[in-house]
């Protein structure tokens, strides 16, 4: 079967958005910056000098749940995302942008900015230390962060959620009780798209307005989430307050999943494999500009198995993987563009500071073949090659698509390895100059908290109740007055499930596999070495000596447990 062409995608999607004239962004943009000398509203937390309500941006922050570092159209992928891809003309592409390697990680850093040990969620599920209460250990934002959402209600700001939580089943940890107005949320870290079956006994659970509720059965979950949000923001769109809005897609995590017109939308496509396709997105990542020509693949993972080497049944059921979730992606993006001409049409598109991102690198698991809820998956869900994508199967691509989502990178998502916290990120709208920008500075998931709070004039607290946070603004970075966020000593750790990693400058220790062994971190220079191939810690072993050190440090100071800790 030959691909699909340009042309048949074309027929069978909605509309292409033009976006607005980036000049009058501009504008708007030096407009914003003249009104943060303007004072902020009596009664409200804001900064002193912050503008009023009506002056200060609108902010929509969507997440997607595992998206590829080279899937989007604008870093050259070739699944269509015109919608998504209009934001990066419009705002700056960043290119080494940092995530924690798991969901619920990411989202603690996202919403405390700070480390996730700090922040409450050290690991993703509570591995074994239900009976061991350490701090850090709490699954979800912990007593010594000041969590976004409620510092922005404080300000002024309508906050709003939709999708997926993944910080805590109980009311203590829900959307709510850290500072939503409104929500509906999915608690797990995965759900049926369709229904509130989910991948274990007892199914998903969902939490709206602080409530326990029932999914809507057979709404798909990326088109419900949007018509949420949407209902929230129009609920008070006419108040003069500005709004926080956090659109935490579950697209296109796994289970692989869509509606029946996406269904054959992409058939053909991946008909030369992984494999060729790890390749052709390498190049793509070239002819974007995302990565300099001279950028060569790292070794390919030897747990693969070659394409070449499957036989027919097995690459017809891969490359099914592929094109459904490029479909979910496809269809991801069609409902971002509903979000976002819902603010168009509404006067608010211009004065809401968006930004576009994934919670980390691409997802390595199989659920569906291997681990704890294989049984449970395989009596529930029909994932033959003809039910494939549909409500009632249930695939993952795995990790031989994963490790050609992200091919400039070793590994994918749960690794310290750069594929698995190297994610896309794209700003636009008020207070980002030189539209169309492409930015290689250093950013954490941590940087996007106080870059909100500083946007809205909110102050984050400084009387020693709560930790520091650790990310910083990025506000001179997209205003184009500052040429980095973080200088050469700005450190980052991290632990989780016995992977680690340490950055500093350009230089990184990390551990391949797990359990952690500090003897087995491998020091890298990622400027030089961004696919983290040659192993620096006996060539430069007085750097391999300071990281170490540096790691000894933060742990320490973060609070990080290591198994023998416990």
């Amino acid at each position: 079967m030959h691909p699909v062409t340009a042309p048949e995608l074309e027929s069978k999607r909605l509309p292409v958005r033009i976006p607005v004239n980036p000049a009058q962004h501009l504008l708007i943009a030096a407009l914003l910056l003249l009104a943060a000398s303007c004072s902020g509203p009596p009664g409200h937390t804001a900064a002193p000098g912050a503008p009023d309500a009506s002056a200060r941006p609108n902010i929509l922050l969507i997440v997607a749940d595992d998206l590829g570092y080279a899937d989007l159209g604008a870093y050259g992928g070739d699944i269509r995302t015109p919608n998504i891809d209009a934001l990066a003309a419009r705002g700056v592409l960043f290119t080494a942008f940092h995530t924690a390697p798991y969901c619920a990680p990411s989202r603690a850093m996202l919403l405390s900015g700070n480390n996730n040990h700090v922040a409450g969620v050290a690991a993703q599920g509570l591995e074994g230390l239900l009976d061991h209460p350490f701090p850090g250990y709490e699954n979800g934002l912990s007593d010594r962060i000041a969590p976004l959402p409620r510092l922005l209600a404080d300000a002024g700001y309508h906050t709003y959620t939709v999708g997926k939580w993944h910080l805590g089943l109980d009311a203590e940890h829900s959307p709510r009780a850290v500072g939503f107005s409104r929500s509906f949320n999915l608690l797990d870290g995965a759900g049926n798209h369709f229904n509130g079956n989910g991948y274990r006994e007892g199914g998903s659970t969902y939490r709206a307005d602080g409530e326990i509720v029932d999914y809507p059965d057979g709404r798909y979950s990326t088109e419900f989430y949007t018509d949420k949000l949407i209902e929230f923001i129009d609920s008070n769109k006419d108040d003069g307050q500005p709004f926080f809005a956090y659109a935490a897609y579950t697209s296109p995590h796994w289970p692989l999943q869509v509606p029946d017109d996406y269904l054959d939308l992409y058939r053909g496509r991946y008909d030369d494999g992984y494999d060729a396709l790890r390749e052709r997105r390498l190049e793509s990542l070239r002819q974007a500009g995302i990565v300099p020509a001279s950028v060569e693949l790292p070794p390919r993972n030897a747990a693969i198995t070659p394409w070449e080497e499957l036989d027919a049944d097995t690459k017809r059921r891969e490359s099914r993987k592929m094109e459904l979730y490029a479909a979910m992606l496809d269809n991801l993006d069609d409902h971002v563009g509903r979000l976002l001409d819902y603010l168009r049409q509404n006067g608010l598109y211009d004065n809401t500071l968006i930004v576009f991102m994934s919670d980390n690198g691409p997802a390595g698991e199989d659920f569906a073949n291997t681990g704890s809820n294989r049984d449970f998956i395989r009596a529930h869900y029909d994932s033959s090659y003809e039910r494939m994508g549909t409500a009632g199967s249930f695939v993952s691509y795995a990790p031989p698509w994963a490790e050609a989502g992200s091919p400039l990178f070793q590994r994918y998502k749960s690794f310290t390895r750069e594929g698995g916290i190297v994610a896309p990120l794209i700003v636009a709208g008020p207070g980002v100059a030189v539209p169309g920008r492409i930015d290689s500075s250093y950013l954490t998931i941590m940087d996007l908290a106080p870059t909100f709070l500083e946007a809205a004039g909110a102050r984050y607290p400084d009387d020693g109740s709560v930790r520091p946070m650790l990310g910083e603004s990025m506000t001179g970075l997209l205003q184009g007055t500052a040429n980095a966020v973080h200088d050469d000593d700005y450190v980052t750790a991290f632990y989780h499930r016995g992977r680690a990693y340490l950055r500093k400058g350009a230089w990184k220790i990390s551990n391949l596999e797990a359990p952690f062994d500090e003897s087995a971190m491998e020091l890298h220079n990622l400027a030089e070495d961004p696919g983290e191939t040659v192993n620096l810690a006996e060539s430069h072993a007085e750097k391999y000596a300071e990281l170490l050190e540096d790691w000894r440090r933060e742990r320490k100071r973060l609070g990080i447990l290591l198994p023998q800790d416990l």
